[in-house]
């Protein structure tokens, strides 16, 4: 190890196991990721560990609705994440699960701990309770209406309407989603965290860790409203580690959980002699340890946390870092628009480096949110990573392997531009290391500016025709080839695929970052195979269209499946004519009908394909649901339902043609 290689650990938040991997998901893996490359790429020891979070409620009525173990549902989603991070290069050094044995070990051990130093103790408290399902109700178990903003269908610990603050005993007419039925009041004992005393100790951290400017006023308003103790166990059922010396309380998954990021490195120090636990969790370590995080979890990642491990005797992280929300198009990620977009579908239409560049060239350290607008999506990476930084070494590249077998000079003829390249290194490592990744992007794509205009203003496919200046586009090029191939390394963080074909490409095995300042002279180079092709709209749009299809049918809560006559009543069913009809391009089942329904005119798909020829149905009548909202589907617009009857496939049934029926008649 030199002299000053720093030895650092680093986490992302735990991926909690009960859903599949968003685009809003990724921001936080991928800054993380891009954060780890460089300081490996510098030199240093950084390791970067991570889980998949698989205790709670949630989990556990997940798991019972779908007929399997609490076990099999986390195995199976957790390998789902691994593919998905995986496919978007994000390089863990290791991945795990909270349900693990090291994870039992260190949380009893931590829960002992504090025990012993009188930071736990127990309080009987009320809590909301489900008699028909037999069990007590997490906050957000219990809906109902805002007591402030009169918002209906709003969960009992924050209004996602108006932002209060809420409890499930203030809200009214409460519900739980587990029953529908009325929650009562129980009694039970609980334990509790003394987090009301950690405030002088939390202040000091928080000082020490420069923490972003805007979780400082975060942390500054929680310590004015007064921190209250931590409730840290839960009742059973519940799927997670019991407590020592209980028989029905476990400990609450936010106190198990964050502990996993210790279990996953005690996992890999145990196949990896060279990495020692107590080097990075003693008290007096001086190795570093940083969470990256959403700001939606600050409260737990900033107070609860640090207050564990220094009531446990262990170290605090040195910081966290928490970054922003994921907006698309300026908006909340939408299932309705098809903005809400999965990490496996934009993996099945698009190369996950897009997306690690975009993601860079918007983030900062703050915890701003980042926006995903798609248009400029397309026309910024096209523009930087197609038009700018790989246009350099297609334009040269071709020259070397053609009229040079290959064969970069053996000098540059412009040592001044290179060295402006070089001396880049210590900036663009600073805006890394500050997690300033907008700022090195800019930095970069300048510099790719000027690799371009020297090419433009050197003409090599002019040169070339005079036989006196062969020499000179050898070299012209080998500077265009070096300029190039310092970006690339500068860029390998973020584009780690596409730096990899890059060093293929140029007969080398592996980069350090001090490699940028270092010319390539004299080596011979294979074939330049293009490195990125252009992002086409289509595919954008295809995802969008793949979101909306693959939108789940929001869950009936009631426990039967019937509709009150006042719903019935405003289903506004009318006769039409089908005034046109033909099969769907890309459709097995759709029919595209034009209806006449009396007062206008509707477009509607209809999965009648295989019982009726298109031609057979011009001037039928059906009956229609006029007042449906308008649905965008893959193939348009759908603007009514067409009704039918029968089993399905060849036997669906219309109504017979009747010269007595009018457009636009209601059915009574």
């Amino acid at each position: 190890m030199s002299e000053n290689q720093r030895n650092i650990l680093v986490t992302s938040a735990l991926p909690y196991a009960n859903g599949p991997i968003h685009m809003g998901h990724m921001v936080e893996y991928l800054q993380t990721d891009i954060w780890v490359r460089f300081q490996k790429l510098r030199g240093h020891r950084c390791t970067y560990v991570c889980a998949s979070d698989s205790h709670g409620t949630p989990i556990m009525l997940k798991a019972r609705q779908l007929g399997v173990s609490p076990e099999e549902l986390t195995e199976k989603i957790s390998a789902d994440f691994v593919r998905d991070f995986s496919d978007f290069g994000v390089e863990f050094d290791n991945y795990y699960s909270t349900h693990s044995a090291e994870n039992e070990e260190l949380v009893s051990e931590i829960y002992r701990r504090l025990r012993e130093t009188g930071d736990i103790y127990t309080r009987t408290i009320e809590q909301s309770y489900d008699e028909k399902e037999g069990m007590f109700l997490p906050d957000r178990f219990v809906r109902g209406t805002c007591p402030r903003c009169k918002s209906d269908d709003q969960p009992g610990d924050a209004c996602e309407v108006c932002g209060s603050i809420n409890t499930p005993e203030s809200l009214v007419d409460p519900l739980s989603v587990l029953s529908g039925t009325t929650p009562v009041k129980r009694e039970s004992e609980h334990y509790f965290f003394k987090l009301s005393e950690y405030e002088d100790r939390l202040r000091q951290w928080m000082s020490e860790a420069k923490l972003d400017k805007n979780v400082v006023a975060k942390l500054n308003e929680w310590f004015d409203a007064g921190l209250q103790d931590w409730d840290i166990s839960r009742d059973a059922p519940y799927f997670g580690f019991k407590i020592p010396g209980t028989e029905d309380k476990y400990f609450y998954v936010w106190l198990d959980a964050p502990v996993g990021y210790l279990a996953s490195f005690k996992n890999l120090c145990s196949r990896d002699d060279s990495l020692n636990f107590d080097d990075y969790w003693n008290a007096d370590s001086d190795a570093e340890v940083y969470h990256f995080i959403g700001k939606d979890i600050m409260y737990f990642h900033t107070l609860f946390w640090p207050a564990v491990l220094q009531g446990a005797g262990m170290r605090a992280p040195t910081s966290v870092y928490a970054h922003g929300f994921l907006t698309v198009n300026g908006q909340k990620m939408s299932k309705s628009r098809g903005t809400f977009i999965m990490a496996r579908t934009y993996l099945d239409n698009l190369n996950p480096e897009f997306l690690r560049y975009y993601y860079a060239a918007k983030l900062g350290p703050t915890i701003d949110d980042l926006d995903l607008n798609l248009d400029d999506f397309i026309a910024r990476v096209n523009s930087d990573l197609v038009g700018k930084l790989i246009n350099i070494a297609s334009r040269c590249a071709g020259f070397i392997s053609k009229r040079f077998d290959g064969k970069l000079a053996d000098s540059l003829p412009d040592p001044d531009l290179f060295a402006e390249f070089a001396n880049a290194s210590e900036g663009i490592a600073e805006h890394f290391e500050k997690r300033e990744y907008s700022k090195a992007m800019r930095q970069i794509m300048a510099l790719a500016d000027k690799a371009n205009r020297y090419i433009d203003e050197n003409k090599p496919w002019i040169m070339i025709k005079d036989e006196e200046r062969i020499a000179d586009v050898q070299r012209v090029c080998t500077q265009g080839i070096n300029m190039f191939r310092s970006l690339m390394i500068y860029l390998s963080p973020v584009i780690p695929a596409v730096a990899k074909d890059a060093r293929e490409y140029l007969n080398t095995s592996d980069w350090c970052w001090q490699d940028a300042a270092t010319p390539l002279l004299g080596a011979e180079l294979p074939k330049f195979k293009p490195l990125l092709t252009r992002v086409e709209p289509e595919q954008v749009q295809r995802i969008i269209e793949q979101s909306q299809e693959n939108t789940p049918v929001a869950a009936v809560e009631s426990d039967d499946d019937t509709i009150s006559i006042d719903d019935f009543m405003k289903v506004d069913l009318r006769i039409a004519r089908i005034e046109k009809a033909e099969a769907v391009d890309g459709a097995d089942k759709l029919l595209a009908l034009t209806l006449n329904v009396g007062d206008t005119a509707r477009n509607v798909f209809a999965g009648i394909k295989a019982a009726y020829d298109p031609e057979s149905l011009v001037g039928r009548h059906v009956i229609v649901v006029a007042n449906l909202a308008p649905r965008k589907m893959r193939f348009g617009v759908s603007e009514g339902m067409v009704l039918a009857a029968g089993p399905g496939g060849e036997d669906i049934f219309l109504l017979a043609p009747d010269d007595g029926a009018k457009p636009g008649m209601r059915v009574k």
